[in-house]
């Protein structure tokens, strides 16, 4: 064996890939990941002895936001970034543990022996590196339970970190939720801690996942104004052109203002597609429509778009070499052999000079599909119709809600949302949010009274609008429970935001959440029975047995 890695729905044989990631990460590439989370925690252990007195260290956070956020799947593929983040990681943990020792009560040799060997390893070369990455992978204990909840809680921390960065980025920041990436990772090092401890603080991590979520919301609606409903076309036009692919709208916002007036369209690809209903993008001429639809079909769909694509953020797979010359990566996506955009200086706007040069010389998108497609419902939008959404419900017109948000995947078994959507009685309305919805926003589903039956909340971090949507719906119907609501959840998972989701939703209270395409390999049989017992969570089985169950 020579990694373990088993953080995704995707890994080998549901049990953990050993040899290769089914995503397409080497074997050193896993080992180095694990190793950056390995110091990632010694840091924060000396971070959460310096806040106990009274000492913070916002930089020392945001490398641990980003560190993290680097190493959720689908997002950086490249041997030597992590090779950098590690050196960097050595001297970010001197720092924190240098203004700890300032107000300690005692000697640096005293604060050594408190503290478990992540915060104290260290490397003298890259050999020792690379050696050393080969014995931290996922951690053992004689506790199959304490390992599976240390790992759900990373995991979890990993989700709010990919949400914190976009918010960060945007102007919006907040010391507790660096914080509490130190003190959960921190506390995956601490033996004290049993099953109890560790379950509250999974929740607390869903706690800290709502806000996150809330944090980005309001980051992006302050610069970008708030989601409209929106025909989005999918066609193509006849000049050169330039896919963004990802999440991060700020990284759309300055490619746009650099391509106006070049004669290159801008398109969205993937998760970017929410940014088509975006009022502040809307007033941008040379803002084409979406091309292609989710993160796994990128091989066929990026080698037909012939011009260059920007990768913002995680979801890129590794590329084909007729196209990779044409990929682009910037922030913390990484591929070894792939131009990267360098990050700001000085918050000024990033240069994608390199990516529109290039546009310019190629050829047209090729032409995947045409006609339109609905999206931007949004918090805010479906507050706007919050009254004839109650008055649909009222008079029967709506019977119930299905929130199938989550990740879209290439296994086959993902084709069960597709027919499960199709299955579906015609007097019930979907809420989505992220690439799940790839399986059905194309199906021709129609409308309630005007009222469609896909309603895309957006991202995957917009499954906050259906948590906002949800408390709306509750205090128009009176109750104080949102299990009494006519919703049902199915939600699909994949990487690490959507565990972040999922938390999230159950630190909410709410109950018989279904999940699939299958259950996490990194989730124990007694911790899947604390989950089960307090929340019937629900293994996906058949299409028609829980639309049957869920219709019940």
């Amino acid at each position: 064996m020579s990694m373990f890695c088993y953080q995704c729905e995707e890994t080998a044989k549901g049990e953990g890939c050993t040899v290769q990631g089914v995503c397409g990460k080497t074997d050193t590439v896993a080992n180095l990941q694990d190793l950056l989370v390995y110091l990632l925690k010694g840091i924060s252990v000396y971070g959460v002895k310096a806040e106990e007195l009274g000492i913070k260290d916002e930089q020392a956070g945001e490398f641990i936001m980003e560190s993290l956020f680097a190493t959720i799947t689908n997002a950086n593929f490249a041997e030597d970034d992590f090779v950098e983040l590690i050196e960097e990681a050595f001297e970010v943990r001197e720092e924190v543990k240098e203004e700890l020792l300032a107000e300690y009560d005692g000697s640096e040799a005293e604060l050594e022996a408190e503290v478990p060997e992540m915060a104290t390893w260290t490397a003298d070369n890259e050999a020792e590196i690379y050696q050393k990455a080969e014995e931290v992978g996922i951690p053992t204990t004689e506790n199959e339970d304490i390992n599976s909840l240390r790992e759900l809680l990373t995991y979890g921390l990993k989700g709010i970190s990919a949400y914190a960065d976009h918010a960060y980025v945007l102007g919006e920041k907040s010391d507790e939720i660096f914080s509490f990436l130190m003190e959960g990772l921190a506390a995956t090092t601490d033996d004290s801690l049993g099953i109890d401890d560790l379950l509250a603080l999974v929740m607390k991590c869903g706690k800290f996942g709502v806000d996150t979520m809330a944090l980005l919301d309001k980051a992006n609606t302050e610069n970008y104004g708030h989601p409209e409903p929106t025909e989005v076309e999918l066609g193509t036009g006849d000049k050169p052109g330039i896919l963004v692919s990802g999440h991060d709208l700020r990284d759309l916002e300055e490619l746009l203002e650099q391509t106006k007036g070049t004669g290159v369209e801008v398109y969205t690809h993937g998760e970017m597609l929410p940014a088509q209903s975006y009022p502040e993008f809307k007033k941008y001429d040379h803002f084409a429509g979406n091309y292609g639809g989710s993160w796994w079909k990128q091989k066929e769909e990026f080698e037909k778009f012939n011009g260059p694509i920007l990768m913002t953020t995680n979801c890129i797979v590794p590329p084909k070499d007729s196209y990779k010359d044409r990929v682009y990566t910037t922030g913390v996506v990484g591929f070894d052999g792939v131009d990267h955009i360098p990050g700001r200086k000085d918050d000024q706007a990033k240069d994608f000079s390199a990516v529109i040069d290039h546009a310019k010389q190629c050829e047209a998108p090729e032409e995947l599909e045409s006609g339109t497609i609905m999206g931007g419902f949004a918090h805010n939008a479906v507050s706007g119709v919050a009254d004839k959404v109650v008055e649909a419900v009222k008079n029967g017109d709506i019977k119930k809600f299905f929130v199938m948000g989550g990740c879209d995947g290439r296994h086959k078994d993902r084709d069960y949302y597709t027919e499960f959507a199709k299955q579906l009685p015609e007097d019930t309305v979907i809420l989505t949010a992220g690439c799940a919805k790839f399986r059905y926003n194309k199906l021709d589903l129609g409308d309630i009274g005007g009222i469609p039956r896909v309603l895309d909340a957006g991202q995957c971090n917009d499954s906050y609008s259906l948590v906002v949507i949800a408390k709306k719906l509750a205090e128009a119907f009176d109750v104080d429970d949102i299990n009494e609501l006519p919703i049902e959840y199915n939600i699909a998972w994949y990487e690490q935001k959507a565990v972040l989701v999922l938390l999230a939703l159950l630190y909410l209270g709410v109950e018989d959440i279904h999940l699939g395409p299958k259950l996490p390999a990194f989730v124990s049989e007694n911790v899947l029975d604390v989950l089960v017992d307090k929340f019937n969570i629900k293994p996906n089985t058949t299409v028609e047995n829980d639309l049957e169950a869920m219709l019940a």
